[in-house]
């Protein structure tokens, strides 16, 4: 899993990537919680995300936001480090002009950042959304939401409630086009103490179903 520094709008910024094995696979950017209470890429969500989307031979990237680690710059609520995914996801598509599709993954913070760079890149397919704030985040912006995707939470959450997080899915279900799943795990807190595992299975679950969905909707009509 080679380290990485690309450049981002605020200087270098620090990263973690594996290339698939396959010249056009999908990218998969993974989003880290909040950078000023601990959060980085090496959070064990993150890494988790991040290798389940390898193990299905994704191209797959996971950074620091500006300010942790070795990434240069500071902490700019949201703003910045939007534009750190963005530069982030230009850098693994200029390796891999191949890759037509993408898939953004983040936690918490990361969350927020990665449903805000969906909307802006259009190449961007699916979503994995870990425990949303919608209590704190305004998520007004997906007006519409261009993508279908997955929202997990659990139902211990007092960082997150749970009736924001609903609110919010059932919300974005109501548009046409798209299939918001939302998963609840049973006795997770916002950290998914104890629940990692639960977690991880229940998002290599939806991927799998996404994944198997568009390899049928992409086979040829005679091979139906």
């Amino acid at each position: 899993m080679p380290e990485v520094i690309f450049n981002g709008p605020s200087g270098r910024l620090e990263g973690r990537y594996q290339p698939s094995t396959e010249k056009n696979a999908p990218i998969a950017v993974i989003l880290h919680p909040h950078p000023q209470f601990k959060g980085n890429m090496n959070n064990k969500i993150v890494y988790d995300l991040f290798y389940l989307f390898q193990q299905r031979n994704f191209t797959s990237l996971r950074f620091n936001f500006r300010g942790i680690g070795r990434s240069q710059g500071e902490f700019d609520y949201g703003t910045g480090e939007l534009s750190d995914a963005a530069a982030a996801l230009d850098w693994i598509q200029g390796l891999h002009p191949d890759s037509k599709s993408c898939w953004v993954a983040g936690y918490s913070f990361g969350a927020w950042i990665g449903m805000q760079l969906l909307m802006r890149r259009p190449e961007i397919e699916g979503f994995i959304a870990v425990a949303p704030q919608p209590n704190l985040y305004d998520f007004g912006f997906l007006a519409p939401c261009p993508s279908s995707g997955l929202i997990i939470h659990g139902d211990a959450d007092k960082v997150a409630p749970v009736k924001d997080v609903q609110a919010l899915a059932d919300k974005l279900n109501m548009q046409k086009g798209i299939t918001i799943t939302r998963e609840v795990i049973a006795g997770a807190n916002h950290f998914f103490t104890g629940k990692t595992a639960e977690l991880s299975a229940q998002c290599s679950l939806y991927l799998d179903e996404r994944l198997k969905a568009k390899s049928a909707a992409d086979r040829p009509l005679l091979l139906r």
